[in-house]
């Protein structure tokens, strides 16, 4: 039997690694297999019976791993190395298994399609999703891999053409895949719809060309030239091929009436009114909020439903007010509003409570029947004792000079996404602290003076994570958000600084 060894080990960017074939090594020493595990830790095995031709470009459409003769009495060494591993390959209709081995020890069996984007996707995210072109069901769908692929398409498709442009960690995109790919096949041969991940930073130019700031962003061409967005986030199949049909730029939103000219039962207060009202009223429930806020508009049918039942009472136990604190801003400045919307009790004129977690009617009057002070609210990512490192823009770069390799994470506190990476990027800090070269930061992007360092380093969206070099920038990371996913960016790391030493070595 035969053993290859794909044994890959990045040193280079993850963009530049994908252009090149991996380290391909036989082996059939049991002793030389168990070193490279040490030495090793993304490692892809194919045990086979047969030899192989693992030649073919990323082009290919027939790249992969082929059988070419039997060989199973070819080598003794290569039976044996099987049977301590306790791997069979003849059991598999293929006579080829591969298996994926991790920090040294067994992770998973690759079952996965063996073709040289897939195998590098792998490789690169082991516990990542698998690519969109890999689900059987987007078959109808055109999935371009490059920008070259991408003006081709547009060049000789006399079909109009969709395109879906994509993150694959997106939520949304997630979201709308399986609806993209009914609706391709439901217009197979007389639409092309096309998907297309540009969140890679080699996608910059292009996504500036197609105004691309968010995912998904969708593009309609027709003959080659870009006509229209599609902006319905929650379309049915038919939604989008109904559309097709006729389609038509995203309609102008109809501008919102501004909350204290509708019939709202809700007091609506201004710098000048403000303290009149509290006087008059020794039980109030204000809330601060901003018009664009989603968070305020969602709230703002229950908060006018409770002020009908609490406004037009006389025996109310509070009444409920507003203000908007973009238009009467010395009031939140006089107040601190951190973020909208807040929610301030005041009792006989005095600041007593701010409360975080009223959002419907049923908890505001249920909470104005009794008002009890709120627990302590959670404490800030900050405040909360860990081993990543929160800078801001005075310290930013003096403090990266002391690192070879700090991976920074650019976020907003609001935001849902950043959110849900803290407690992993947390975990990762606290996993490679023992290395003295390496640093994991943080900088919040609404505080102070960072929003305008966040821009200079070219954060777009939240999170954004950066890799800097002793201060410099090195490359912007957009793969998978989970702790093994930031700790294997930055092993990769360490091992490229560790082959540069083996290699002065050798060369002196």
């Amino acid at each position: 039997m035969y053993l290859f060894v794909l044994a890959v080990v990045w040193a280079v960017s993850a963009l530049e690694a994908a252009q090149f074939s991996p380290l391909t090594e036989r082996i059939t020493d049991h002793k030389d297999f168990r070193k490279l595990l040490r030495t090793r830790t993304n490692v892809l095995v194919i045990y086979t019976k047969t030899v192989l031709s693992l030649s073919g470009n990323p082009g290919d459409k027939a790249q992969g791993v082929h059988p070419e003769q039997d060989a199973s009495t070819q080598d003794s060494d290569g039976r044996k190395l099987c049977k301590k591993m306790k791997v069979e390959p003849s059991s598999e209709s293929t006579g080829v298994k591969m298996l994926h081995y991790k920090d040294g020890t067994f992770h998973i069996e690759y079952t996965r399609p063996v073709t040289f984007k897939s195998l590098v996707a792998f490789l690169m995210d082991p516990t990542g999703d698998p690519l969109w072109e890999e689900n059987p069901e987007a078959k109808d769908i055109t999935h371009i891999g490059t920008e070259e692929d991408l003006r081709q398409l547009l060049k000789k498709e006399e079909r109009p053409i969709f395109i879906m442009f994509y993150a694959p960690w997106c939520p949304v995109c997630k979201q709308m895949q399986p609806v993209f790919q009914q609706a391709a096949t439901n217009t197979r041969g007389t639409y092309v719809l096309a998907g297309m991940n540009v969140h890679p930073a080699e996608f910059d130019g292009l996504k500036q060309e197609y105004n691309i700031k968010a995912y998904p962003t969708f593009c309609y061409f027709e003959k080659g030239k870009f006509l229209y967005n599609y902006e319905n986030y929650d379309a049915t199949a038919k939604d989008i091929v109904d559309w097709m049909k006729s389609p038509l730029p995203p309609q102008p939103e109809v501008p919102e009436v501004p909350w204290p000219e509708t019939d709202s039962a809700v007091h609506h207060l201004t710098n000048d009114t403000f303290d009149t009202f509290l006087d008059e009223h020794p039980f109030a429930l204000v809330m601060f909020y901003a018009p664009w806020c989603g968070h305020c508009k969602k709230m703002k049918p229950e908060y006018d439903e409770a002020a009908k039942l609490l406004n037009k009472d006389n025996d109310s136990p509070g009444v409920l007010a507003a203000v908007d604190a973009t238009v009467h801003r010395a009031l939140g400045e006089r107040y601190n509003i951190p973020g909208f919307p807040t929610l301030k009790y005041f009792e006989n004129g005095e600041d007593k409570y701010t409360l975080a977690d009223l959002r419907t009617k049923d908890e505001i009057t249920e909470w104005l029947d009794n008002p009890q002070a709120p627990p302590p609210p959670e404490p800030s990512w900050e405040d909360k004792p860990s081993s990543v490192i929160h800078l801001r823009a005075e310290n930013f770069h003096e403090a990266l000079k002391k690192k070879k390799h700090t991976l920074v994470m650019f976020y907003a506190p609001w935001c849902p996404h950043s959110k849900e990476a803290i407690p992993h990027f947390t975990a990762a800090a606290e996993v490679l602290k023992e290395d003295r070269k390496v640093s994991f930061a943080a900088v919040d992007c609404t505080e102070g003076h960072n929003s305008d360092m966040c821009g200079q380093e070219g954060v777009e969206a939240y999170p954004t994570f950066n890799c800097y070099n002793y201060g410099k920038f090195a490359e912007k990371y957009s793969g998978e958000r989970r702790e093994e996913d930031f700790t294997g960016l930055v092993r990769r790391l360490r091992e490229k600084d560790q082959h540069k030493v083996a290699k002065r070595k050798e060369e002196l």
